[in-house]
């Protein structure tokens, strides 16, 4: 039996074979119950279009390039995960690419996506240069994801709402009873908002005095070599909110190194709810960042650009929860 083809998928579906290549092709105009009826269909018949001819016909590669500013940060894979099954579902391939590599190498961070002839480019993270997002944005739709950097007109941007999110981990510290927090903040616009929420959040409080800053660059080492330093201060901190999850992981090595109990010497909190906060030996107290809803949130927004909606650029933000686990107590607690 050779290879089924899109007259199979038609027929086993129900439908005509247009409507088949417009559910391919990812249109909007498709009602939902019959682009599942062709889903079905192509997943059981095990159907694979011809990826090179449907290209030269539409004049499209269908692959959307995901230019990651981290790799390792945990956090995108959630993200990931939240977008890749929605473009899936729609016949389109991801690309991924990363942008601390093409730095590092002086390459402009866009143009290899644009040689690949990429449909769209989703941005994961913070980067250092959003002008560099210009050129490609005035050639194919662009979606921002994670990150609150100014971006070029037309670009969408999905996040988590990280104001909402640094109040909600404060006011947690605080219902506990702890009036002196400190923050080891991060870089970039989204470092820049949960500090001063956390700062807004201790003043309102009458705490402003109590609240000292450090500044972090948000990985394992840098959260405890700044965690250190608030730790060893002649007033220590009864608590420590992390800007995300792999600083504070380097905050509970500090305090495991300078003697602390945690959570009955020292409570800390972080950011993102990643796969880290959930390991047993850490069950980290953290604030859920909606990972998975922000990368599909980019997904639908990058399908809504291919089907022609225009117009600004819009700023779309997922709401945020508390995950209270085990580094999070009253201070000083005694078992």
């Amino acid at each position: 039996m050779g290879q089924p083809t899109i007259r199979d998928v038609a027929e086993r579906a129900g439908v005509s074979k247009s409507l088949v290549s417009l559910v391919l092709r990812g249109s909007g105009q498709v009602r939902s119950e019959k682009r599942e009826a062709v889903l079905r269909a192509v997943r059981e018949l095990g159907y694979r279009p011809n990826a090179a001819a449907r290209s030269l016909s539409e004049q499209r590669t269908r692959t959307v390039g995901v230019l990651l500013n981290d790799l390792r940060n945990p956090w995108f894979v959630d993200l990931l995960d939240g977008l890749n099954p929605l473009l899936h579902d729609h016949g389109l391939h991801m690309l991924l690419g990363d942008a601390r590599l093409n730095r590092r190498t002086g390459q402009d961070l866009a143009r290899p996506f644009l040689d690949l002839q990429v449909d769209g480019l989703v941005v994961v993270g913070t980067l250092p240069d959003p002008a560099a997002l210009e050129t490609v944005a005035a050639r194919i739709p662009v979606v921002v994801a994670g990150a609150r950097e100014p971006v070029p007109a037309g670009v969408d941007v999905v996040a988590g709402d990280d104001e909402q999110g640094a109040r909600l981990v404060t006011e947690h510290l605080i219902g506990l009873g702890h009036r002196h927090i400190a923050h080891l903040a991060g870089y970039g616009a989204v470092g820049e908002l949960r500090r001063r929420s956390v700062e807004a959040v201790m003043r309102a409080h009458g705490l402003a005095d109590r609240a000292p800053v450090e500044l972090s660059d948000m990985t394992e080492e840098g959260g405890f070599r700044t965690a250190v330093r608030l730790l060893s201060r002649p007033e220590r901190p009864t608590a420590v909110v992390a800007v995300n999850d792999i600083a504070a992981v380097g905050a509970l090595s500090a305090a495991e190194e300078l003697g602390l109990r945690v959570p009955e010497d020292l409570s800390v909190t972080g950011y993102d709810n990643t796969s880290i906060s959930r390991l047993r030996h850490l069950w980290l107290t953290t604030v859920d960042n909606a990972g998975h809803e922000v990368g599909r949130r980019a997904a639908r927004c990058l399908l809504d650009r291919f089907e022609g909606a225009g117009g600004p650029g819009r700023i779309h933000l997922a709401a945020p929860t508390l995950e209270t686990r085990g580094t999070t107590a009253p201070p000083g607690r005694t078992d």
